[in-house]
C-alpha cells in the first residue's frame, strides 16, 4: 500500500484500481471495501455528533475533519460495515491532502472507474456521493 501522505491522489487511485481489478467479481470487491472499513480507528464518542453526520446515507456515518497547516485530515465511522468501508476508501484517497488537491480531483470519475456506484444500491451510492460532498465542503471551508 502506498504511503498516501507522499503519493499523489492519482497514484492512490491507480493503486485502488489495480487492487479492484485483481478482485474480479463484485462480491469480492464489496468484501474488500468492507475489509477496508475494519481498519478504521474508532471515532471518539465526542466526534459522534449531529454536526459530523453525513446526511443522505443509508446508515449513520460520521465524518470529522481537522486542519493541520494547509493539510486536511479526516476521521470517520459508521454503524454499517459497508458504509464504513466506503468512507475508509474515501479517506485513503482524501485524508492528508491540501484543499486544492481535494477540489481538483474528479471523485465521480474516480468512483466510476472503480465501478463502485454501480455495485451499490441507489441509496448507498447516494450516500457515497454525500460523503464525497462533505469532504469537498471541508476543503472549500479550508480555502475560505
Amino acid at each position: 500500500m502506498t504511503d498516501t501522505a507522499s503519493a499523489s491522489i492519482q497514484a492512490v487511485l491507480d493503486e485502488l484500481i489495480e487492487e479492484f481489478d485483481l478482485l474480479g467479481d463484485w462480491e469480492g470487491r464489496i468484501e474488500y471495501v468492507i475489509d477496508l472499513g475494519k481498519d478504521l480507528k474508532p471515532l471518539p464518542e465526542e466526534a459522534r455528533i449531529d454536526a459530523n453526520k453525513v446526511p443522505g446515507c443509508a446508515a449513520q456515518v460520521w465524518l470529522n475533519s481537522r486542519r493541520e497547516g494547509d493539510v486536511l485530515f479526516f476521521d470517520a465511522d459508521s454503524d454499517s460495515a459497508l458504509s464504513k468501508g466506503n468512507i475508509a476508501l474515501l479517506l485513503r484517497l482524501y485524508s492528508g491532502r491540501k484543499a486544492d488537491e481535494i477540489l481538483d480531483f474528479d471523485a465521480k470519475a474516480a468512483l466510476d472507474r472503480l465501478g463502485l456506484p454501480s455495485a451499490l444500491t441507489r441509496q448507498r451510492a447516494n450516500g457515497l456521493n454525500s460523503m464525497v460532498g462533505r469532504i469537498r465542503e471541508a476543503a472549500l471551508l479550508a480555502k475560505a
